[in-house]
């Protein structure tokens, strides 16, 4: 039976602690000053992983929290962080300042290939790759990136199902339109996930509100759940979440 893991998230933009509505840049919220006092918080709360964003490198590249990563895995956490990872060299870096998993975003979708093969060569418990999706009115789940501000062509079932066909292990899956407004993860889009490639470790991310949607998602099948705007706002305590 595979442990669930609870991944209390800090997205970075400027220094400070923030939550986007919708991965909308312009309806920024700031939470904290300090990333490196809430991420010490989780830590004393329980956590045992924690999820890092770099969200100014989302749009434009360049990973810029190497000290920050290397201040949360000496205060005893397991990081798993992106944000503008764009070459093999951006993920050595992140391994060498500490990082136990790199996520790969807007680059697992538009050079999949290139991907693939860091999946092959770093293994696939070191590497998540991070789909955020859309749905559109017709129905389509497409694909964002360079932090939710580009189109692309790829969507969702084809690319998912790709990754799992070349060893994938690890999956974050966001439903944009819920990300930061407290709606409820998307249930059913994990379930379709689960049934499309049952063997990857599904960890869902947008909308949580409360315990019951923590539960909800383990019950769902995935492996994990991602917690931001819930934890920062006071509507969910980490300990709690952590014991279920």
């Amino acid at each position: 039976m595979n442990t669930f893991t609870v991944y209390p998230a800090i997205d970075v933009r400027g220094g400070r602690v923030v939550r986007l509505q919708q991965g909308d840049y312009a309806r920024e919220t700031q939470y904290a000053d300090d990333p490196l006092a809430v991420g010490r918080a989780y830590r004393v709360q329980g956590a045992q992983w924690l999820h890092l964003v770099d969200l100014d490198a989302a749009r434009s590249g360049g990973y810029g929290l190497h000290e920050m990563l290397r201040d949360f895995t000496d205060a005893g956490l397991q990081v798993q962080t992106g944000g503008g990872v764009r070459t093999r060299d951006d993920v050595v870096r992140l391994f060498d300042a500490g990082a136990a998993r790199v996520v790969i975003g807007s680059l697992a979708v538009t050079s999949p290939e290139l991907v693939q093969g860091w999946v092959q060569e770093f293994g696939s418990e070191r590497l998540t790759i991070a789909l955020d999706t859309r749905e559109e009115a017709n129905g389509r789940w497409s694909l964002p990136t360079h932090g939710w501000t580009a189109a692309s062509e790829q969507t969702l079932p084809a690319l998912v199902k790709g990754y799992a066909e070349g060893g994938l292990r690890h999956l974050l899956c966001t439903d944009i339109g819920r990300d930061g407004m407290l709606a409820g993860p998307n249930l059913g889009l994990y379930q379709a996930l689960r049934t499309l490639v049952p063997a990857v470790q599904l960890q869902a991310s947008g909308g949580a509100r409360d315990l019951a949607d923590v539960v909800a998602a383990r019950e769902a099948g995935c492996a994990g759940i991602v917690l931001g705007k819930a934890l920062l706002v006071g509507r969910l305590a980490l300990d709690e979440a952590l014991a279920c």
